[in-house]
């Protein structure tokens, strides 16, 4: 079993000129120790996942700071970018890093964030595929034709060149099948969660995602799967002092969902004793598929994943908001890692 750390913050809102400290010590921590990788994921207009508007900008921050690990933004939301300046920014990151760069992409679902690109809310799924084909086409050096407005085409080749001939891709999904064998056909990782689908649920879609993969490229790929992660020496102790900044982690991602238009949550509803009680047990359910704990609880959390099909573990370590806190459990991590 591979291990990455990565990176999903809620403190957007934070006004810290520290605010990326936890991110750049804990890339340093993988990257001195073996870990596979650093995910960075795209999130806009709200705390939750604020802290990453761009994952290529603080990408080359990592690349500065890391001479190993992977350098993987956790996901590139394509629908919301031109594809020319997707090629060209990781471009440029691949060659700061030394051709590290891995992409996983994704079709976005936040109806806000496409105020960054009218019109594409609508045809995000479908355009997809296609548009990741031309972001890896122009990444090998192909010339491709875009738009270049008045109803003339322009062909343009990106610079700089990258270092790696082929980018490594991923997609991200949050348990659509459809999405899972789209990976598997393009020759893409799948990174995934808990979110919403069951460990059950997990090993239906990696075995089809798996089959799909073996159908189109003769290689069974890789599955990465991202768990809330904290370890203590005692894991009670592990447990207590997670479970506060996760209900507040939870509560973040309730909010935006909450906000969303077509939102799930009837906030207008619920009591501040209703609100308790719904991450009170969010958390506890959270807690139980995810890697809190000490490391013999951990051990076994990994292989319950490693029997669904998975390959790597993308531990989620700054829910907890205490940079000191974090750092303090990453060699009981890397414990884990050695044990499995």
């Amino acid at each position: 079993m591979l291990f990455s750390l990565s990176f999903f913050s809620a403190t957007g809102d934070s006004a810290s000129h520290g605010k990326y400290t936890l991110l750049l010590d804990a890339s340093r921590y993988a990257d001195e120790t073996g870990f596979s990788g650093v995910w960075i994921p795209e999130r806009h207009f709200h705390p939750f996942g604020g802290l990453y508007p761009n994952p290529a900008v603080l990408a080359a921050a990592v690349a500065n700071a890391t001479s190993h690990v992977t350098i993987r933004a956790g996901s590139v939301v394509l629908p919301l970018h031109h594809i020319v300046r997707v090629a060209e920014e990781w471009s440029a990151v691949d060659n700061l890093s030394g051709g590290r760069v891995e992409i996983s992409f994704a079709s976005g679902w936040q109806r806000t964030d496409f105020v960054l690109a009218p019109g594409a809310y609508e045809r995000r799924k479908s355009m997809l595929e296609d548009a990741v084909d031309q972001v890896r086409r122009l990444w090998r050096g192909e010339s491709l034709e875009f738009d270049a407005g008045d109803g003339i085409t322009e062909k343009v080749r990106t610079f700089p060149r990258p270092l790696q001939e082929e980018l490594p891709i991923w997609m991200t999904s949050a348990g659509s099948p459809a999405t899972a064998e789209l990976a598997g056909r393009m020759g893409a990782g799948l990174l995934t969660h808990l979110v919403g689908q069951t460990y059950g649920e997990l090993a239906e879609l990696i075995r089809r995602y798996r089959e799909a993969s073996m159908a189109a490229t003769g290689q069974p790929g890789r599955v990465a799967l991202m768990l809330h992660t904290f370890l203590h020496e005692n894991g009670d102790q592990a447990r207590a002092l997670a479970k506060p900044p996760l209900k507040r982690y939870l509560s973040s991602a309730a909010d935006l969902r909450a906000g969303a238009r077509n939102r799930q949550i009837p906030t207008e509803h619920l009591t501040a004793e209703d609100w308790d009680v719904m991450l009170e047990h969010a958390a506890g359910r959270y807690m139980d598929n995810a890697l809190i704990g000490d490391v013999a609880a951990c051990v076994a959390a990994v292989k319950r994943a490693e029997e669904a099909g998975v390959d790597e573990i993308s531990c989620l370590i700054d829910f907890v908001e205490s940079h000191d806190t974090v750092m303090a459990g990453l060699p009981l991590l890397n414990d884990l890692r050695a044990a499995c």
